[in-house]
């Protein structure tokens, strides 16, 4: 049985369905993150926020009316930076404090400053926080982070991703789908370790994902991804289920796409425009498994 979302009141409001804290983004890689966002509103989250840096606000804006945005100091190369005296470092962790769930790493870029901003954000965070893309490199590079989760962590890297962060914490094993178990005990984490038939872990409860399909093998599909897990959490699902319905959710919308666009033309753009209808199926799944049959008098 999958997770199931509660269901909504008919006084609800915005608020209750939590706010998503998505910090990424960098020159030349805007798309990234604008399709995490775009990907947590569709989840269901009540309000989205995208912190990205200064340079490439406007147009990150630009693309998605319905969540907000904030824009960050940059480096000179167009990433956001994270010097000492920094004057948003107070303030990203107080609206990581106010999020209920953040996301960290697409199109995040790479530097020693991208390093230290996802150390120190997955070492000190209370929130749930998933990290995905460049946010799994800078803590690849930074090993001991790893072992020192101030909250609820979700790590969704695909093999190559995985590989560094297995040998940055000195998991051992040829084999991915074991090693990613360990990993996962070790570091108090849910891992999702990516690929044709996901691996859901927590080190103690295992799940493979059985929907998804070739066409998904292009790139913003994990930042999709990382959206969707980000506003189940926000909806209260805790971070096992977050996963293991966010994956679902995810290939059955690339599941439904391919009917209509195939596998050849599918694009990380398109899907959330099927994010709608998958998650309407898996509430009609959910209401028929919920029904108890009843035995006719004879």
């Amino acid at each position: 049985m999958l997770p199931q979302l509660p269901p909504r009141k008919l006084d609800a409001h915005k608020g209750d369905f939590g706010r998503a804290l998505l910090i990424g983004g960098s020159r030349g890689m805007s798309g990234a993150i604008t399709l995490a966002g775009v990907a947590a509103l569709r989840g269901g989250t009540g309000l989205v926020t995208l912190a990205v840096p200064s340079g490439i606000q406007a147009v990150t804006a630009a693309y998605e009316p319905s969540y907000m945005t904030w824009g960050l100091p940059e480096d000179p190369a167009g990433k956001i930076a994270w010097e000492a005296d920094n004057p948003a470092r107070a303030e990203l962790f107080a609206r990581c404090e106010s999020s209920t769930a953040v996301g960290v790493g697409p199109g995040l870029g790479q530097s020693p400053q991208i390093e230290d901003l996802v150390a120190e954000l997955y070492q000190r965070v209370r929130q749930p926080l998933v990290v995905d893309a460049d946010g799994l490199n800078a803590l690849a590079a930074r090993p001991a982070a790893l072992r020192q989760p101030g909250g609820p962590r979700i790590l969704t890297p695909h093999p190559g991703e995985f590989g560094r962060l297995a040998s940055a914490a000195g998991i051992p094993g040829h084999d991915q789908i074991s090693q990613a178990v360990r990993f996962a005990e070790a570091c108090r984490a849910v891992v999702v370790l990516k690929g044709h038939r996901s691996l859901i872990t927590n080190g103690e409860q295992s799940e493979i994902n059985a929907t998804g399909n070739p066409g998904m093998a292009t790139g913003g599909m994990g930042d999709i991804l990382t959206g969707v897990i980000t506003a189940l959490l926000c909806q209260g699902l805790g971070p096992f289920a977050a996963a293991q319905l966010g994956c679902h959710a995810h290939g059955l919308a690339g599941d439904l796409a391919v009917v209509e666009l195939g596998q050849v033309s599918l694009i990380a753009s398109d899907m959330p425009r099927y994010l709608p209808a998958a998650f309407r199926a898996l509430e009609r799944s959910a209401s028929i498994a919920s029904v108890t049959p009843i035995a006719a008098d004879v």
